[in-house]
């Protein structure tokens, strides 16, 4: 198996969940209703921040070199995330509680788990900067557009990154099995979040619109 039938793969077995995790609903589960561009920021810095607290926690005991230079980096990137995202929020930014997602990163320990988890978290990734970015396309607000933008260029190369490592780490057929179970595991537990959370908001989470 290559790294692209792969991903392939990972997104036929999750197109239910990634559809529901791209859609607008998904931005109002984020924010817990509010919608507005405040609320848009803080639960985008909420993510980066758990993203580079996991990641940083990767490379700590990883000893795959090449694991550990892709989470490194990863974690970097983040940790930029954060900055640029609180550089525009009013006042002080408390990340709150981790998000479903990066208590599933977080249960991997090996490094195989690690990178199926990886590819798992930029799939969902790149969707949540993609609504994201939409957001502020909507409201006509420059600054919050080319900054999501600018988040995005960052998003797609994490989903290489977690591509060609996955190519590095998995040979046999039992590696690919391995991190497909990581990956729909990190899928499964932002949709499960993204299901609970409009649950108790009384919306309908299977309506995406």
């Amino acid at each position: 198996m290559t790294p692209e039938e792969f991903a392939e793969a990972v997104r036929t077995d999750n197109e239910t969940a990634l559809s529901r995790l791209d859609s607008p609903k998904a931005l109002y589960a984020d924010t817990e209703g509010a919608m507005g561009a405040e609320a848009v920021l803080r639960a985008a810095a909420t993510a980066a921040f758990h993203a580079r607290e996991s990641f940083e926690g990767w490379v700590d005991d990883e000893t795959n070199d090449d694991a550990a230079e892709a989470f490194e980096t990863t974690a970097a990137e983040e940790g930029e995330h954060y900055g640029l995202v609180t550089g525009e929020v009013a006042g002080e930014h408390e990340p709150g509680e981790t998000p479903a997602l990066q208590e599933s990163l977080r249960t991997q320990t090996d490094t195989i788990g690690r990178a199926g988890a990886f590819l798992g978290w930029a799939m969902v990734s790149d969707r949540s900067t993609g609504r994201r970015t939409g957001f502020f396309v909507d409201e006509a607000d420059t600054d919050g557009t080319d900054l999501f933008r600018e988040i995005g260029d960052d998003t797609e190369a994490q989903l290489t990154r977690a591509r060609d490592l996955l190519g590095e780490v998995c040979a046999e057929p039992a590696d690919w099995e391995r991190a497909g179970e990581a990956a729909n595991d990190a899928i499964g537990a932002a949709h499960d979040e993204y299901i609970e959370t409009l649950t108790e908001m009384d919306e309908n989470p299977e309506l995406t619109s």
